[in-house]
């Protein structure tokens, strides 16, 4: 049997060897990928010049088209394609899913190198490897032999195996580089073994492998999104996790002694003492993400029993300033908050818990009020970003300087706007309520549930009605939710309106409803989920609401007076948002109280 091109069909099941882009083509055209005409112009192009690339990278360069959707042809659906034909399964290399050390373990870099393969997952009984050559298996026996494992290929994009094999395998030389420095010990643990015969002699911070250990963390925790990085010490080794999403993910298992000298190298950077490890400290770094944009790191160590923990929160600039469409505000809230920021004095609160995205709403906001005719100045703890448009301030409680005297000392600075970074006594609350009746702006942060339990909670710090009422303008009160990945994500036909009207009574959902549930794909790491947005439940003090606060300063009045000024409650928001097809329900129920 011949094709159309007059050449004998393809039989992937008797090809051997190494693949090359003709034989491609011609398998395309038979499975009918692409068409007659797009694989003769396919072969003219690729004709012309000579290139060492891999076959499916020169191919996806001259934009074939898919013949059913008139769709490029990219490295990765030629990929999906290939290992259908050649009866793999297709992987897209996760890299946090993959444990570098025991990559290392199964073959070198240049072994992985020469056969273009690269192992991606280690358990007793086998070893997955990533390959470009479905045709290629004479490395495969060597491999059992010397793993003692079998084997299990699977085709993945040839840039991707080049990639990480170039990174995984660098990764375990500065680990084995750093280990061969200093002995495995992991110091100071309330466990700690004395092994008899062996060197107690610590890594280096300068260590060479050290530092190209650390170097390699940020660049892969800029590469993953990450909001956090989190070294961990455990008993028998150290293990690095980062926050992305929301959600904390496994990355990397680190010899304890490796993990202690990569703390002291960030320690050191971050202009920390070193040699202090028996109480918590506080510093920051900046540094470059790959596009070459600054970065702010901010680092806190907490002595465990196993040695120092250490987080590192990553403010990327990307983040740092949003609009209000971009940081999740739907059109009712937004129109609202931009009114109410306008206000040239008075006192405007953000509210939720650690992590629900305040400090980010407060500097996108702040940053467009900063004009050349105010003076913006602030109060934190610590400084969370440099932004140069503000005079910011850092609290140091060991000098006596808190948030109430740093208040104190921004009202003779002749302020326009102050953000006082939270009001967590009695003292900074009244410093704030002086500012907001001198003429200031004030904006600042309360740790409660909800918007309504603001007022509640100066009350209980001792804030009188009165006060309240001359100063406070509105509480916004904010949760993050994941959104859905939006390659992947797909119709969910179970899901009612009426059944998102019950969990929201007595509102209802109206307008348009399109609620979609997720499925996972590479892109997402097969989590259904890609980034986060802003839920606002954003109130408006009111007159109504004012004589409430003095009649009848209850939690549920308050709340009462709030909705019928126009507030939306933190789970009406999140259904909406689900009802957009933006989120899912389980996403706003964690996240969000109940009505």
């Amino acid at each position: 049997m011949k094709t159309k091109t007059g050449h004998p069909t393809p039989n992937p099941a008797t090809h051997q060897g190494p693949i090359d882009w003709r034989r491609l083509v011609e398998w395309l055209h038979h499975d009918g990928v692409i068409s007659l005409e797009e694989a003769q112009r396919t072969i003219t192009r690729c004709s012309q010049a000579e290139s060492a690339q891999h076959p499916m990278l020169r191919l996806a360069s001259v934009s074939m088209r898919r013949s059913s959707d008139q769709k490029p042809l990219d490295v990765e659906a030629l990929t999906q394609w290939l290992a259908l034909r050649a009866g793999l399964d297709y992987l897209r290399i996760d890299p946090i899913k993959v444990d570098v050390g025991k990559v290392a373990d199964v073959m070198s870099a240049a072994y992985a190198e020469r056969h273009r393969v690269l192992p991606v997952q280690v358990t007793p009984i086998e070893v997955i490897v990533a390959t470009s050559e479905p045709f290629v298996t004479d490395w495969v026996s060597e491999v059992e032999r010397q793993s003692r494992r079998s084997v299990r290929r699977v085709l993945a994009n040839p840039q991707d195996i080049q990639k990480f094999t170039a990174e995984f395998f660098a990764l375990a030389k500065s680990v084995r580089s750093a280990q061969k420095s200093g002995s495995s010990s992991g110091g100071t643990s309330f466990e700690q073994l004395v092994e008899l015969g062996k060197s107690n002699k610590q890594l280096d911070a300068n260590d060479q492998g050290v530092v190209q250990v650390v170097d390699w963390l940020w660049q892969y925790a800029f590469d993953q999104r990450a909001s956090d990085i989190h070294l961990e010490p455990r008993r028998e080794q150290g293990v690095i996790r980062f926050r992305i999403d929301g959600v904390l993910h496994p990355v990397y298992q680190m010899p304890m002694g490796v993990l202690t000298a990569m703390t002291a190298r960030i320690k050191l950077l971050g202009r920390m003492d070193v040699v202090e490890k028996r109480r918590p400290q506080d510093g920051r770094i900046k540094t470059r993400n790959p596009r070459g944009d600054e970065v702010e790191m901010r680092i806190s160590t907490l002595p465990t029993a196993f040695g120092e923990k250490m987080v590192m929160r990553i403010f990327d600039p990307d983040n740092a300033v949003k609009d209000l469409d971009a940081l999740g505000f739907m059109p009712h809230d937004a129109q609202r908050w931009e009114t109410l920021v306008k206000r040239p004095h008075g006192i405007i609160l953000v509210t939720g818990p650690t992590g629900s995205g305040k400090t980010t709403t407060l500097y996108s906001t702040l940053k467009r009020v900063a004009t050349e005719e105010v003076n913006v100045s602030t109060v934190e703890d610590p400084i969370e970003m440099i932004e140069p448009s503000f005079n910011q301030t850092q609290v140091q409680p060991q000098l006596d300087f808190n948030f109430a005297e740093g208040l104190r000392a921004l009202m003779r600075q002749d302020p326009d706007i102050i953000m006082v970074g939270e009001i967590r006594d009695l003292q900074t609350a009244e410093m704030a309520v002086q500012a907001a009746l001198t003429g200031h702006l004030v904006f600042s942060t309360l740790h409660t549930n909800d918007a309504p339990s603001a007022i509640t909670r100066l009350m209980e710090l001792g804030i009188p009605p009165y006060l309240i009422n001359a100063t406070v303008l509105g509480v916004l009160a904010q949760r993050l939710v994941r959104t859905l990945c939006s390659q992947c994500k797909v119709r969910d036909e179970a899901a009612t309106r009426e059944a998102l009207t019950e969990v929201v009574k007595p509102w209802q959902i109206n307008g348009d409803y399109k609620p979609y549930k997720p499925v996972g794909c590479v892109d997402c790491r097969m989590t259904g989920f890609m980034g986060r947005m802003g839920l606002y439940e954003l109130l408006v003090v009111s007159e109504a609401f004012k004589d409430k606060v003095s009649r009848e300063p209850n939690i549920d009045a308050l709340r009462r007076q709030a909705v019928n000024d126009g507030m939306r409650p933190l789970r009406l928001a999140g259904t909406l948002r689900v009802a957009e097809g933006l989120t899912v329900m389980s996403e706003v129920l964690t996240s969000t109280p109940p009505l």
